[in-house]
């Protein structure tokens, strides 16, 4: 049994920054990683998820050039740095094992004035 455990959201302007974490009980290295959201009303989207391989990334359109993921394999630990975050970004933030039925609980970020 895996676990997942994101933290790092909250309440942001319009413009800021935040950093969210996505913490394993497993041995990440062996997985590849992906961020995905659900705003309020919407289905879950893919956000970003990074290669257990070669570490390539992958970005929705959406934030591509604002978000950067990436993976401390020592740490067991994914992170989602967001930028230039907009109204359009609130949402509730999963951290998922790829190619399992593994999800953290979610954490909320919201982008409000």
């Amino acid at each position: 049994q895996v676990q997942l455990v994101e933290s790092g959201g909250g309440s942001v302007q319009p413009g800021g920054s935040l950093r969210l974490s996505c913490a394993t009980s497993g041995r990440l290295h062996v997985y590849s990683i992906g961020w995905f959201r659900q705003a309020p009303g919407k289905e879950r989207e893919a956000v970003s998820c990074i290669s257990s391989s070669d570490g390539k990334t992958w970005y929705a359109d959406s934030v591509k050039g604002r978000f950067t993921i990436s993976r401390d394999n020592a740490k067991n630990t994914v992170y989602l740095q967001m930028n230039s975050l907009i109204f359009e970004d609130t949402a509730v933030y999963y951290c998922h094992l790829e190619g399992t039925d593994y999800w953290g609980q979610g954490t909320q970020v919201t982008v409000s004035s």
